[in-house]
């Protein structure tokens, strides 16, 4: 199985020629700092590079080294996870350990997180199905809005013995309808057809909804009523009139449909789920721990011994077929505040065999976080302004006071890492953004002595920054 890279990757064509140090180069250009969380992923994802290039049979034997990451919130635990699974084109799914209850309870069942992985993957494959097939699609609804636009003539039953002269009348109807249909697609590409209203057969694919709750709740019933009935919810057509524009994007998507191959994308889907998918648990800090009392609520304990089986390799069932989980990549994170990783059941801390911990932010990491990332804080803001006209520039003294403010902050209150930044930020250009449509000044320079006028006051008391930062 051979992934392929986004083309933004220059050293590498595929995922095999990518080293583990370029990995944490690539994740470097999105999270600022937690080297040795960057690695410990960097590795991991190497390893199932290796696996694949292994005989099958010992590939089977090898199972995946999944992470415990340890820190507080807001330090970039998410974010690297999300990172890894676009450098690598994998199903991702980020999921919360403590929206699941224990099994005989009503709530969320732990094999429906294989389920949302595998629905993932199957869009993805079906994005990539779609690109695939985009120009042939267009090019064939263009012909079908072209059809409707101008119905093509009948045909003429030629006798046996047709006149010349009726030959060359045929001939002549059938250019002059080529020539006004190649008009019209010169006008439908130059959008000059755009507001014209067309007829368009439109499949009704309303479906009545059904709700069945059972004891194993409402996630185990996979059942399609269209297929059992097929006849009583067909898909009929009916005529709806639209604009041109509307009509063209019908028509490509139905094209779409009609080129790709649903049960191909759906076995390509489930075996990259299976080989390349990642979960993400977040919150398993908020399971961990053992319940002394007995009594009828829902325990932490249970909730772990469910997960421990998904975890460990076992099949669930869903809609598109058995999926086996043994070679998911399972990425676990917590900030352990009141609990740690030994508070797990002996059986889970076993199938998380990489410890990592993150830091928590400085004032430097935080200059950094507003500045280098392809998607920084400042580069969003001043390119929405910029819709508008408005030329926003930072000092390197205003982002120091907005890090110093958010380290401030986050010590006074609660740690909430570079989310801070967020709630800073916004309060920093409120003003601004209120104002930017209206103001007759376009360019604007943020320096240190305006972030001190605007956040010195708020900061200093901590009542009032506690609801506003």
């Amino acid at each position: 199985m051979v992934f392929y890279l986004p083309e933004t990757l220059e050293n590498a064509t595929s995922l095999e020629e990518l080293t583990p140090r370029q990995i944490v180069a690539e994740l470097d250009k999105h999270v600022v700092g937690q080297p040795e969380a960057k690695r410990s992923v960097a590795t991991a994802l190497r390893n199932r590079m290796r696996r694949q290039k292994l005989p099958q049979e010992q590939a089977e034997e090898i199972l995946p080294k999944n992470i415990i990451m340890i820190g507080p919130t807001g330090v970039g635990k998410t974010e690297i996870a999300r990172r890894l699974a676009r450098l690598t084109n994998s199903p991702f799914l980020k999921v919360e350990a403590s929206r699941f209850t224990e099994v005989g309870y009503v709530g969320r069942d732990v094999e429906s997180m294989i389920r949302d992985l595998v629905e993932l993957a199957i869009d993805m494959v079906r994005e990539e199905r779609v690109d695939e097939v985009a120009e042939k699609a267009e090019q064939s609804a263009e012909e079908r809005l072209l059809d409707i636009l101008l119905p093509p003539p009948p045909v003429v039953k030629r006798h046996e013995k047709a006149s010349g002269e009726e030959e060359d009348r045929n001939t002549a109807a059938q250019e002059q309808f080529h020539r006004t249909r190649e008009k019209l697609r010169a006008q439908l590409r130059e959008g000059k057809l755009d507001e014209r209203q067309v007829e368009v057969d439109v499949r009704d694919r309303s479906m009545p909804a059904f709700e069945i709750i059972s004891s194993q709740g409402v996630e185990e019933m996979d059942i399609n009523i269209k297929d059992i009935l097929p006849g009583l919810f067909g898909s009929r057509a009916k005529k709806r009139r639209m604009q041109v524009t509307e009509a063209m994007d019908y028509l490509i998507q139905e094209e779409e449909n009609r080129l790709i191959d649903m049960d191909q994308v759906t076995r390509v889907a489930v075996e990259r789920a299976e080989q390349s998918g990642i979960i993400f648990l977040d919150e398993i800090d908020k399971i961990a721990g053992r319940e002394r009392g007995h009594g009828p609520d829902v325990s932490r304990e249970g909730v772990q011994r469910d997960i421990l089986p998904i975890v460990e390799g076992t099949t669930v069932n869903t809609r598109y077929g058995i999926v086996r989980t043994d070679h998911i990549l399972f990425i676990a994170a917590g900030a352990f505040h009141v609990t740690k990783p030994s508070d797990l059941i002996p059986e889970l801390q076993g199938r998380f065999p990489i410890r990592v911990e993150l830091h928590t932010l400085t004032t430097e990491d935080f200059i950094r976080i507003l500045k280098e990332p392809k998607s920084a804080l400042v580069k969003q803001y001043t390119a929405l302004l910029e819709t508008e006209g408005i030329k926003l520039s930072f000092t390197d003294d205003a982002l120091e006071e907005v890090a110093r403010f958010a380290a401030a902050v986050n010590e006074q209150t609660e740690n909430i890492g570079a989310r801070r930044l967020h709630t800073i930020m916004e309060k920093l250009l409120d003003e601004i953004s209120f104002e930017g449509p209206d103001l007759k000044k376009k360019t604007i320079r943020i320096d240190g002595a305006y972030v001190q006028k605007q956040l010195a006051e708020i900061v200093k008391n901590q009542d009032l920054s506690r609801y506003i930062l």
